[in-house]
């Protein structure tokens, strides 16, 4: 989900972090009127995510700028497909390519990521999800682009889930106190989640009543015994460095989620180009 008034907002910063005091280059050879049709131009296969973020980059320097698409979100694209044409005021055009493009790079690359990963995973009960591991500023965008290529979200910032982690376990003393300071402290509607790096530690979440437990780091012969033991009774993470290497053999444990900073924290963006068409 994106949400509009965080996003123009975002937009704004990144369009003056990049225009500064005035493109030098583009004002001094571009006219106020000028106009001009260009074209998004996919210059790799992937997964689109991003479109409307795209779009609204130029909307913001000229709300003229006119948009027609050839693909949607979402969609697989090859290599030399036109994605959309644009036209509109030059100097918008090229004050907000950089930028634009920065960031549809990021998300499709994203999704495409994503979408590689839960293709691998097709057909076993496992869902695939994201994790904290955003660059800042981007996590809406990192966030809605894994969705947009098949994945889900997990806790969106630290407000959204009681995440008890090892370094909690360690400054409260113990899973077991952590569980029941939680349970008296935080709000009654928050799930609480238990980092739990062994089986001992897995039953020991589970007595303390934890609604989620995060298998961190197990190996697959260890996932695969914590599964068989909680039958079921609350849901189960695996996280820590799964990739496409080994997300298949994770999942074949029969967990119920996978989460996968990968995803996000060293994604490669996808290359496309905006191409100017010469004046007419």
């Amino acid at each position: 989900m994106v949400n509009d008034l965080i996003l123009d907002d975002f937009l704004r910063m990144a369009l003056k972090e990049d225009i500064g005091l005035g493109d030098v280059t583009t004002d001094s050879l571009i006219g106020p009127g000028q106009v001009s049709h260009c074209r998004l131009v996919a210059k790799e296969a992937g997964v689109l995510a991003g479109l409307p973020v795209f779009v609204q980059v130029f909307r913001l320097l000229d709300a003229g700028v006119s948009v027609k698409f050839y693909r949607s979100e979402g969609d697989s694209i090859q290599s030399g497909e036109v994605i959309a044409e644009l036209d509109g005021n030059t100097r918008a055009l090229l004050q907000g390519e950089r930028v634009a493009l920065n960031i549809l790079q990021r998300m499709c690359g994203i999704a495409t990521k994503t979408h590689r990963l839960c293709a691998l995973i097709q057909g076993y009960p496992t869902r695939l999800a994201d994790t904290r591991k955003t660059l800042p500023g981007f996590r809406m965008l990192d966030k809605y682009a894994v969705t947009v290529g098949g994945g889900t979200n997990h806790r969106m910032n630290l407000s959204d889930l009681v995440l008890i982690k090892d370094n909690h376990i360690a400054a409260v003393g113990s899973i077991r106190q952590a569980v029941a300071l939680a349970r008296k402290r935080a709000p009654f509607s928050a799930k609480i989640e238990v980092e739990a790096e062994n089986l001992e530690q897995l039953a020991e979440a589970a007595e303390a009543g934890a609604d989620i437990v995060m298998l961190d780091n197990m190996d697959c012969a260890e996932m695969k015994k914590a599964v068989n033991w909680v039958q079921g009774r609350f849901c189960l993470e695996a996280s820590g460095n799964i990739d496409e290497e080994n997300v298949i053999a994770v999942a074949a444990t029969g967990i119920d989620l996978i989460s996968c900073g990968a995803l996000t924290h060293s994604v490669r963006a996808l290359d496309i180009s905006l191409k100017f068409d010469l004046p007419r």
